[in-house]
């Protein structure tokens, strides 16, 4: 892509300071500075968040893989390219999911309570469990939900999918079309969401999902807040018509203070932070680097608009 000028916003900083990626980036064939919301300096721009002053230039990089809150009309009416950062982040979601998996099954996150404590404490005999055999249904199966089943099937969890296109993939044995959810949610422990936020997902985990689950079954949202009915949940668990929920995605971020959410049992609030990793930059600096040799826009890789 013919861009001489190439700015890193400073929105950034939200994974990693923004010099360091432009270090990263110190070796392609445009200059490249730190910027903040005045981008008259640049052609194109890397960036965490949407500027409205974005709109106009050549191109703007996501390093997300979410790109729900850019306006994508008004960069396409502009002619502006949009690329994202999709297929980088699923060894740390998927990581970052079976841990919260494993917490809740082994009571990790109880025994960090009580050490800051200092008590020692153990709970109920029969509280305890291994993830071995248990049915996990990863709702999503892209990069993200593809991570989520190979570390679940590496130990020993029995894996099923949701997906538009009921293809099997591999570490999966059954999938599922989003018109049978119900279906495919119904006898799993754990249900790990790992959707984009779409039109056809917001909401998607509502109350007729939650009830459709069994009553010791945890959900994890890795995916984004809005996927999930945030209301509904908060009323299944303190209904007891779930075990429980791991969740790094909220409807508001940062949580507010004021949330059921933050003391309700067996839940684990996790601030966004699966997707990071301190390779995360020069994650994003591969994309970028990729895409600035390409001759022509229209073949520029994760391209949004």
């Amino acid at each position: 892509m013919a861009v001489s000028r190439l700015g890193v916003h400073d929105s950034v900083r939200a994974v990693c300071p923004p010099a360091t990626l432009a270090e990263h980036l110190r070796d392609v064939d445009a200059t490249v500075s730190v910027v903040d919301d005045d981008v008259s300096g640049v052609d194109a721009v890397v960036t965490f968040s949407h500027v409205d002053a974005f709109v106009g230039l050549d191109w703007v990089h996501c390093i997300r893989a979410g790109y729900d809150d850019f306006p994508l009309d008004a960069y396409r009416d502009a002619g502006t390219v949009v690329t994202n950062s999709t297929g980088i982040h699923g060894t740390s979601v998927g990581e970052t999911a079976l841990g919260l998996m494993l917490s809740l099954a082994r009571r990790l996150h109880e025994y960090r309570d009580a050490q800051a404590e200092q008590s020692w404490t153990t709970p109920a005999w029969d509280a305890p469990f291994t993830l071995r055999d248990e049915r996990l249904t990863v709702v999503g199966l892209g990069t993200l939900g593809r991570g989520i089943a190979t570390r679940a099937d590496a130990i020993g969890m029995r894996v099923d999918g949701v997906r538009r296109t009921p293809t099997r993939t591999p570490h999966t044995r059954t999938v599922y079309t989003p018109d049978r959810l119900h279906e495919a949610i119904a006898d799993a422990r754990f249900v790990a969401v790992a959707v984009p936020l779409t039109d056809a997902t917001r909401g998607l985990i509502d109350a007729d999902a939650l009830a459709a689950m069994r009553d010791d079954a945890y959900l994890v949202n890795v995916a984004r807040g809005a996927v999930v009915d945030e209301n509904a949940l908060i009323a299944a668990l303190n209904a007891d018509d779930l075990a429980g929920a791991a969740l790094d995605v909220f409807e508001t971020e940062p949580l507010p203070e004021s949330s059921p959410l933050w003391d309700l049992d067996d839940v684990l609030v996790t601030p966004h932070a699966a997707p990071l990793d301190r390779a995360y930059p020069a994650a994003v600096a591969r994309i970028v680097r990729t895409n600035l040799r390409r001759d022509d826009g229209a073949d520029v890789v994760n391209r949004v608009v």
